[in-house]
């Protein structure tokens, strides 16, 4: 909780400053891109607070209502961000940039003028200066992000970001990866657009970039919101984590099987496991009980994530 906490909080630093940044830019030069740009900025900014509240509100005690406490309330913030903001976002740079594109003839804004504020810089150089800012403030997001996400990926040996994707829990983290790794290709695209225009003298790169932008925050809206959406249904575990935990029941002498098995993420890095277990109809109630009382204990030391656990004898 702590390190999604540090990487969410990082990124919010670095998206606030680039908003303001990229808002100021557009506002000298007028560039479709770099008003793309913004929209961009403002909502990965609007996401970080999302994602907090959510950490914030997982970290209730349980209660009656909510006996597996409220850890699923980042599954719902971090699909709000997918939903809510991403997907506006990417439609207001999509729409944007369908205008600039339609409209190349016309004006859009001081983008070829000297900008008194800045001596001999004109608005070109602005644009340039906000760019590498930004991809300087992005990175250093990035950079927390990822080194949380390879973290978890040494931790439960999965192969590598595609793997990891499919399936961390931590879908906070994994946000905020997506969006550092978004703002980043963003940023480039934009820069890649005014460079070309400058040098070309042709508006429509940097019109074009802010509809590329805003397809690329659409296509990724939908993606986390996909991600999101497993964990919000109740997904279990894979189903080789699943089977390693069952075996840490069903080679326990005493047990004669298992009836059924059933695990479920109730919050990020938090699993709930249920056991319907056959015991050796010897037994006496003691050596069930203390039976039982070590699986559970097997369970919780096999997999840091397993926070619940519930075996019942079954006939």
């Amino acid at each position: 909780m702590a390190s999604s906490r540090g990487v969410v909080i990082a990124a919010l630093i670095a998206n606030g400053a680039i908003a303001v940044l990229k808002l100021l830019g557009f506002l000298a030069t007028g560039s479709p891109s770099m008003l793309s740009e913004t929209y961009h900025s403002i909502s990965d900014t609007g996401n970080q607070v999302f994602l907090l509240v959510g950490i914030r509100y997982s970290g209730k005690e349980a209660s009656r209502s909510h006996p597996f406490g409220y850890g699923k309330a980042q599954f719902f913030y971090s699909f709000l961000v997918a939903v809510l903001l991403f997907g506006i976002a990417g439609w207001e740079s999509l729409n944007h940039g369908y205008h600039a594109l339609t409209h190349l003839g016309e004006a859009h804004g001081p983008a070829t003028a000297t900008l008194p504020v800045v001596g001999a810089f004109d608005a070109f150089w602005v644009n340039v200066v906000v760019l590498l800012s930004a991809i300087g403030f992005e990175s250093y997001a990035f950079l927390e992000a990822n080194t949380e996400l390879q973290r978890q990926i040494d931790a439960y040996g999965w192969s590598g970001l595609r793997e990891a994707f499919r399936k961390t829990s931590d879908v906070t983290t994994l946000t905020a990866f997506t969006e550092d790794a978004i703002a980043l290709g963003g940023a480039a695209i934009a820069l890649v657009g005014v460079v070309a225009s400058r040098v070309t003298g042709n508006p429509i790169y940097d019109a074009a970039t802010a509809a590329i932008i805003g397809l690329l925050l659409m296509g990724f809206a939908l993606a986390l919101a996909w991600e999101n959406k497993r964990l919000i249904l109740g997904e279990s575990v894979p189903a080789e984590v699943e089977t390693e935990l069952r075996d840490y029941i069903d080679g326990r002498e005493g047990v004669d099987g298992i009836n059924g098995f059933r695990t479920m993420f109730v919050g990020p890095g938090r699993l709930l496991v249920t056991a319907d277990v056959r015991f050796d109809p010897t037994l006496d109630t003691a050596s069930i009980d203390q039976s039982i009382e070590a699986m559970e204990t097997s369970l919780r030391g096999a997999d840091d994530r397993v926070t619940y656990v519930y075996v019942e004898p079954a006939v």
